[in-house]
């Protein structure tokens, strides 16, 4: 088998319990099982329709599928015959896993090659390959994605490796792909190919890089600093997250891509993102694998959202985003159960931020953006507290990060040594 740009399981890549307002433009576009003109509908705006749960109707296109979503807004029954990852032991065949760096669903590719090579049924644990190019979803169509440009080995000759894929094992033709490395990855910023035994890389040395500021680290402007050194005493720094004016995620306003290297410089201008800047790295430092941040935080809300996004500073200050992801306050223990936050309570969340694979060049920095919005990709927390996707009430959110010898808040960087 051949799966190309997978989707994951349920609430994986957006861990929200809702649907986020991009994906309606899909159900739409499904709508009837034939191809529908989204274009039609003027997307940029509708993606700010409350509730959420009529954003079909105000589409002019009623969805039931759009409306069951949100009954089930946590992981219960309902999603099993959707799910798969928990069910590698029944896939019997050798598979090959290709997807992108930039493909708006890149986080099941990773996965489920980790977990057919440790869950997957020992004859077949073998016979498994990873591909990751520097591609969007529509993979191994371009080598530039916006202002970033990857060089002229960035598109392959796809059809030959899948002809050579089913030779191999539907022909059992001696042609060396079950000799080869299992992985082959695409180095960013170096612009290379690499290949690897295993996903990731086993001489990745999984680096924390703490979060440090003297109580000012909002805006591009601010204080906050990125650094292998814990910290000690620090103050913490706050900002205020409104649900009617969220950060904005930098994408076309449809499901067909959702965002890619842009850059984030005018982003990162906005008091209510906070940028955590590292000094340049003195050498090329590869940084390859998955991205995790652990923050402290406290909300003046009973619900709201964490946003972090991995940055690579170039030499002129363009901002290239590699990779981010959401936790949603409410499911800060897992997406079996809903449990609001205490306003004031100072609580441990972990976000994933998906995977990458960059060659920091010597002179760029590494950075780290934390805000509690990224919109239109992840729907906007109204912080209420209530049913989601359900309401149009909002209330505003006065967020803490905490990063001191108690609260080490940081990002655990995969460094290739």
């Amino acid at each position: 088998m051949i799966a190309m740009v997978s989707p994951s399981d349920p609430f994986v890549e957006f861990p929200l319990g809702e649907p986020i307002p991009l994906e309606a433009s899909w159900y739409f576009y499904t709508s009837g099982h034939v191809a529908q003109n989204i274009e039609a509908v003027d997307w940029a705006s509708l993606n700010w329709h409350l509730p959420l749960l009529s954003m079909d109707e105000a589409s002019g296109r009623t969805m039931p599928t759009w409306h069951e979503l949100f009954d089930h807004p946590q992981l219960d029954s309902y999603w099993e015959a959707e799910r798969y990852q928990n069910k590698y032991d029944r896939v019997q065949v050798p598979v090959l896993h290709i997807s992108g760096w930039y493909d708006d669903e890149q986080v099941g590719t990773p996965l489920n090659y980790i977990g057919m090579t440790t869950h997957g049924p020992t004859p077949v644990r073998k016979s498994q390959h990873l591909l990751m190019g520097p591609w969007p979803h529509g993979i191994n169509s371009k080598s530039k994605l916006g202002d970033v440009d990857f060089g002229p080995t960035a598109i392959i000759d796809l059809k030959k490796t899948m002809l050579r894929w089913y030779d191999a094992w539907l022909r059992d033709v001696d042609n060396g792909v079950k000799s080869e490395a299992p992985v082959r990855i695409f180095v960013m910023g170096a612009n290379r190919w690499a290949d690897e035994q295993e996903w990731p890389p086993a001489h990745t040395q999984y680096t924390d890089f703490y979060l440090h500021s003297g109580g000012r680290a909002n805006t591009i402007f601010g204080d906050g600093q990125l650094s292998t050194d814990a910290p000690a005493a620090e103050k913490t720094d706050k900002f205020v997250y409104d649900p009617a004016d969220p950060a904005p995620f930098i994408t076309d306003p449809s499901f067909a891509q959702i965002g890619g290297p842009d850059d984030y410089r005018a982003i990162e201008r906005r008091d209510d993102v906070l940028v955590y800047t590292s000094t340049p790295v003195t050498a090329d430092t590869e940084v390859c694998g998955p991205i995790k941040v652990t923050l402290y935080a406290a909300t003046t809300a009973t619900d709201t959202d964490f946003t972090a996004k991995l940055i690579d500073v170039w030499e002129n200050g363009f901002a290239q985003r590699l990779s981010d992801g959401i936790v949603r306050a409410r499911f800060r223990n897992g997406m079996s159960k809903q449990e609001l936050a205490q306003p004031g309570a100072v609580y441990e969340y972990h976000i994933d931020a998906w995977n990458t694979c960059e060659m920091f060049k010597a002179g760029h920095r590494i950075r780290l953006e934390i805000s509690s919005s990224a919109f239109p990709k992840y729907s906007r927390n109204l912080n209420t507290g209530k049913a989601l996707g359900t309401n149009s009430d909002m209330i505003t959110a006065e967020q803490t990060i905490y990063h001191d010898a108690q609260h080490l808040s940081h990002v655990t960087l995969p460094v290739v040594r």
